[in-house]
């Protein structure tokens, strides 16, 4: 529970951000930034609600809704558990499933790290954790029982593994979307600068978001490559989606248009937010945001520009993706993505039209450390703190 007041979300222009440079001009040709549009509603104030005070969360890094209410919330040592928050102010909670015995979070960006109900199946939960000995990613499917207030241990299918060659960059987000494939972030295998050249090799599965059909999951096939993924028929892994990502920690979807949102962890200054698109090459490690990050390959052929880009001079920060407001409670924030820092604690909304950033907005630094942020089904937005709980946002 946080020693400190509620933190309230004040709007406030945000200096430290940045256009794409105009000194290194990306393939297509970047707009200049307009004013706000006129018919869009003013960005006004919000406030942060904490929830469940009462309880001390171990850095939790996921949560998300079932269709029956329950919200679902996954620690990163490997435990989920399910609320009802329905006519409770403390809402009790149970443990959904507990695999610790098969999560390493032995360093700090290993763990349970991804989550997923199947949309077509409640019965099937979708998991992305760290396993140690040797190193890898592991996305697995368990299966809840009938009431699904459980799910078996037992019942892991394991359904892609990825091995990894250090232990940060493991991205983690996974998520079905609109097409009902599922969708997978991995980071470029860790260390420093990529030294093995993931971004850029489209051989491998890191630095890389996958799409994959898991409709039809069974020991004898474990998914399918959707006929219309780019490399599907050569060329690259056929699992890739998209590539050149160096860590791309969380993305969503659009719930009203489908777009996909990432936002990619930078090196040491630049961080990025991305519009994903099919096939595309979001140009790690040669460039780092719109910049050149290598002198001896900064080639820009073919690689897609960030859609916006921070700096913070250095100092030490990860973007946390967030999500495009769909909820009916906040009107002056439908359509507005809103993401945060994990190092600065700060919480930003931008506004994009006509292929442009139309605004963008400092909301606040709350002093939190964000691990994630979680869209329910109403699409209302909470933010999760690795050390504070859990925060609704609310107008």
């Amino acid at each position: 529970m946080l020693p400190e007041p509620t933190p309230t979300i004040a709007l406030s222009p945000s200096p430290g951000a940045a256009r794409v440079s105009p000194t290194l001009p990306p393939p297509t040709s970047p707009l200049p930034t307009p004013p706000a549009p006129t018919d869009a509603p003013p960005l006004e104030t919000l406030r942060l609600e904490p929830l469940w005070t009462d309880r001390e969360f171990r850095e939790p890094t996921n949560l998300v809704q079932a269709q029956d209410g329950r919200l679902l919330v996954t620690e990163q040592d490997g435990r989920i558990w399910a609320f009802d928050p329905a006519g409770s102010e403390v809402p009790a909670a149970t443990e959904l499933l507990d695999i610790t015995d098969r999560v390493s979070s032995r360093r700090s960006e290993e763990g349970l790290l991804g989550v997923a109900l199947d949309p077509a199946n409640e019965q099937r939960l979708y998991v992305y954790y760290s396993a140690a000995d040797p190193r890898r990613s592991v996305v697995s499917r368990f299966t809840l029982a009938a009431d699904q207030s459980r799910a078996n241990p037992d019942s892991e299918l394991v359904i892609l593994e990825v091995g990894q060659p250090y232990a940060n960059h493991n991205g983690g987000q996974i998520a079905f979307g609109p097409d009902g494939h599922l969708y997978i972030g991995l980071g470029d295998g860790g260390s420093a600068g990529d030294p093995l050249g993931s971004g850029q090799d489209t051989s491998t599965l890191l630095g890389s978001i996958l799409r994959i059909d898991v409709s039809q999951s069974a020991p004898e096939r474990l998914y399918a490559i959707p006929p219309d993924n780019p490399f599907a028929s050569g060329g690259g892994r056929g699992e890739i989606w998209a590539y050149g990502l160096r860590n791309p920690w969380r993305f969503s979807f659009d719930r009203e248009t489908g777009e996909l949102w990432a936002g990619d962890v930078g090196q040491n200054r630049w961080e990025e937010i991305d519009l994903i698109q099919r096939g595309a090459n979001y140009g790690w490690n040669r460039l780092e945001g719109n910049h050149c990050f290598s002198a001896r390959d900064c080639d820009r052929t073919g690689t897609v520009p960030p859609v916006w880009e921070y700096s913070l001079d250095g100092q030490p920060c990860s973007v946390i993706g967030g999500y495009v407001y769909r909820g009916s409670a906040i009107p002056w924030l439908q359509g507005v993505y809103v993401y945060g820092d994990f190092c600065t604690g700060e919480v930003f909304v931008l506004r994009y039209a006509d292929e442009q950033v139309m605004e963008h907005r400092r909301l606040a630094d709350t002093r939190l450390r964000i691990m994630s942020f979680a869209e329910d089904n109403d699409g209302q937005l909470y933010l999760l703190s690795q050390k504070s709980g859990i925060y609704r946002l609310v107008d």
